[in-house]
């Protein structure tokens, strides 16, 4: 069972995780976020607006909340033109998340949350799934950057993140 005190950490690692999926949208060529370079694949941007929009934006203001709202992927991905604007998309995400994951109690943590996906939970199995769901599309993004023959990231060189997505030196 997941408490506040177990989420900060594993929290912590998908922060650095983050910075490498930042990076990989940065790499994505500005004339490909809407491109299917895998057949049968969404595009980059219906990937990031996903992974951003419909999972860390929703998934820790659902548990404060007690309720995950389910996003309108199509919608949301028709008002991001470029990829300024899907970095910021990202970017707005992520804060949002840890800004709420960062409130989270434990008292929510444990509590029943009503989700969309047909059944209700505790909000730390709520919270466990985003860790499948951004690690499974952070893949997809890095098939997708490299079918475009962009170079990426090593996906744990947290070294070169952003400074706010590095890892943290331990107490």
């Amino acid at each position: 069972m997941m408490t506040k005190q177990s989420l900060m950490p594993w929290w912590d690692h998908i922060r650095c995780a983050n910075g490498i999926a930042l990076r990989l949208v940065e790499a994505l060529p500005a004339d490909q976020v809407d491109a299917c370079p895998i057949p049968n694949m969404r595009s980059p941007k219906d990937v990031l607006v996903h992974v951003y929009g419909g999972i860390l934006r929703a998934i820790p203001p659902g548990v404060v909340r007690g309720e995950i709202a389910m996003l309108d992927e199509k919608a949301a991905a028709a008002g991001i033109r470029d990829k300024d604007e899907l970095l910021r998309y990202c970017r707005e995400s992520w804060d949002e998340a840890d800004r709420a994951t960062q409130a989270v109690t434990d008292a929510q943590l444990q509590a029943t949350v009503k989700t969309p996906w047909g059944m209700n939970m505790p909000g730390h199995f709520c919270m466990s799934v985003i860790h499948d769901e951004f690690f499974h599309h952070r893949g997809q993004l890095y098939a997708m950057l490299r079918a475009l023959g962009q170079d990426v990231p090593m996906m744990w060189d947290f070294a070169h993140n952003a400074p706010e997505f590095r890892p943290r030196p331990r107490a």
